[in-house]
């Protein structure tokens, strides 16, 4: 059996579209549930005039996506068995059509999730070509590593219900950190990323194969997407300290190491451009030949998306802009996370 979760708060505007995909599918899912979370919009009636789909409400929930999925779970766990299937899904997430049989033919594999590979929706202007060129770029690395991703997606996963069932076992017993009890850890903001820890950690194995493609939103101005990425940053880093350094978190502990080395690189580098005219500094050709090199590479992990966005790669200073953006707003959540400042959605 195949179970489709839709966590969904205020989602009126593009759950149709999200549902209309998922019912197409080439292996459809037996059962849709859409977790009406604190909704105060048309959300509900949308969702019900689909045929097949059922909605749960939550109550008194304050955890957001994790509370919501953790109340469902928790009512529906009794009706699941050892050869269920459960699909979490965005409510902006539009599945390619074989997403779901791509997915159980991993499971059936001997895998215990099967993430998604993402790209974005169409729209946002040039803001949203960013979006869709980074959203690209990870999703060649990941099929490059043929799926070896670290992070399961929260756009879109599938689980077999013995590894949720072992997760929640596992915080029930406290031999995973955090204070929650639930499926789902509600003392970070990316859950998604929690949940890979925690499944990785008690000896699961994760895959995001290449066919696993769906689209999802873009943010549609800076503002949000700040918020977006701080959300993002900060929660991952806070999962490396509540897991700790190990051998499973060692190269998620190197990525953000990189990462930093990135920032601290990117502002001496600007600031040397800045002082070059006026200390009568000559930019030397090793620099111009490392900057070739980096404006090719931007252009062909771009690739699959044509050759304007192949050239908009080259030309480097657009999307370095973007990528400075980005490197600010990873700066600000380090900073943050060391203040210990209250982060939220």
């Amino acid at each position: 059996m195949i179970v489709a979760l839709i966590p969904a708060h205020n989602e009126e505007a593009g759950i149709g579209a999200c549902l209309d995909a998922l019912l197409a599918q080439t292996c459809p899912p037996d059962l849709v549930v859409v977790v009406l979370d604190n909704c105060t919009d048309r959300t509900r009636e949308v969702a019900e005039l689909r045929p097949n789909v059922e909605t749960f409400e939550t109550r008194l929930n304050t955890h957001k996506k994790a509370g919501a999925l953790n109340q469902a779970l928790e009512y529906m766990a009794p009706w699941f068995d050892h050869n269920t299937r459960v699909m979490v899904l965005d409510a902006d997430s539009i599945l390619a059509p074989d997403f779901l049989a791509e997915a159980v033919r991993h499971l059936d594999r001997g895998y215990s999730a099967c993430g998604g590979n993402f790209r974005g929706q169409p729209g946002a202007g040039m803001l949203g070509m960013f979006q869709r060129n980074e959203y690209a770029r990870y999703a060649r690395d990941v099929a490059r590593l043929k799926g070896r991703c670290l992070v399961l997606t929260g756009t879109a996963t599938v689980f077999t219900w013995p590894a949720l069932r072992a997760v929640r076992q596992a915080r029930q017993a406290d031999t995973l950190p955090g204070s929650s009890t639930g499926f789902y850890d509600t003392d970070v903001l990316t859950e998604d990323n929690e949940m890979t820890f925690a499944l990785r950690t008690l000896g699961y194995t994760v895959i995001a194969p290449k066919g696993c493609y769906l689209t999802t939103e873009v943010m549609p101005t800076w503002r949000a997407l700040a918020r977006q990425r701080l959300r993002w940053k900060r929660g991952a880093f806070e999962n490396l300290r509540q897991y700790g350094f190990n051998r499973l978190t060692a190269p998620y502990w190197g990525r953000q190491l990189v990462s930093l080395v990135g920032i601290i690189i990117t502002a001496v580098y600007l600031a040397s451009l800045a002082a070059a005219p006026v200390l009568g500094i000559h930019i030397a050709p090793l620099w111009m030949g490392v900057s070739l090199i980096f404006m090719a590479e931007r252009a062909v992990t771009v690739r699959e998306r044509g050759w304007k966005m192949m050239l908009l790669g080259f030309i480097l200073l657009p999307e370095m802009l973007y990528d400075i953006f980005l490197q600010g707003v990873q700066a600000f959540a380090y900073m943050t996370a060391a203040m210990n400042r209250k982060e939220g959605w």
